[in-house]
Formats: C-alpha cells, sequence, structure tokens
C-alpha cells in the first residue's frame, strides 16, 4: 500500500493532468529536452518539512510544499504569457473545485507562480512558471 505522502502526490498529478488534458504531465522529470505542443508541466515531490505533532492520538499533521514547474510555447491566436496564464488558471480553478483532493487532505491551496521566458539557441522562446501546491494532511506515521 502506498504512503500517505505518495498517494497525495498521485492526486495532485490526477488533478493538473484533469486540468490539463493537453498537457504532458511529469514527475520528477529530470531535465526536460523539449516543451511538448499542448505545454509541459513537471511535478517535483517537494518537502513535507516538520510536522506538528499530537499525541492522542499519535498524529503526523504535514504542510506539504509541492513544486510544480509549467513550461509553454505560444500558440496560433494566444502569446506564450496567455498560454501559461491559461494553464495557471485552470490549475487554479481545479485547486478550488476539490480543496481536500476527495477527502486524502485536510486542504490544499496554490502559491502565486513566479513566470519568466525561456529562451533556447536555435528554438522559438517559451514561458515558464514555477509555483506549489501546499497540501496540509496527516497521518499516523511519518514512514507511510
Amino acid at each position: 500500500m502506498a504512503s500517505k505522502r505518495e498517494t497525495v502526490l498521485a492526486a495532485v498529478k490526477s488533478l493538473v493532468a484533469a486540468a490539463l488534458p493537453g498537457a504532458e504531465v511529469k514527475r520528477n522529470l529530470a531535465k526536460a529536452e523539449r516543451i511538448p505542443p499542448g505545454g509541459l508541466v513537471v511535478i517535483r515531490d517537494g518537502d513535507p518539512g516538520e510536522p506538528e505533532v499530537s499525541l492522542s492520538p499519535l498524529t503526523y499533521l504535514y504542510s506539504h510544499r509541492i513544486p510544480l514547474e509549467i513550461a509553454a510555447y505560444e500558440r496560433a491566436t494566444l502569446s506564450r504569457e496567455q498560454v501559461v496564464d491559461a494553464m495557471l488558471g485552470a490549475i487554479g480553478a481545479a485547486v478550488m473545485a476539490n480543496r481536500t483532493l476527495g477527502g486524502l487532505c485536510d486542504w490544499i491551496e496554490a502559491e502565486a507562480p513566479v513566470t519568466d521566458d525561456i529562451e533556447a539557441l536555435g528554438a522559438l522562446p517559451g514561458r515558464f512558471a514555477d509555483l506549489a501546491i501546499l497540501a496540509v494532511y496527516a497521518t499516523t506515521d511519518p514512514l507511510n
């Protein structure tokens, strides 16, 4: 059986994939060699941080910061800024619609993104955004 941490990470990946059906959504991709036409989202495992501990019953409450990296090119009718903004909006709407990840978490929320251009020699300039989803959840074992 998967740990609570792995279950939450898989649920965040599913949430993002459902919000962006045209994009490739990967987990812990070492280095993107290309940005697919529908965009790319890389979900990193992040840091669950130090838990708050309750002793009766023994419970560990984590505020797990899960980084997301989004990259996209412009489209025929949208600038690269508009494409990334639309992707961010879709993720934000999905988070707002499912604040508990189907009961896995006490709460999730998205942090504000940092955006910048991607430039590579001989390629069209792209746009990227770094943000994180904060997932608050409890477990009875920090390893499970």
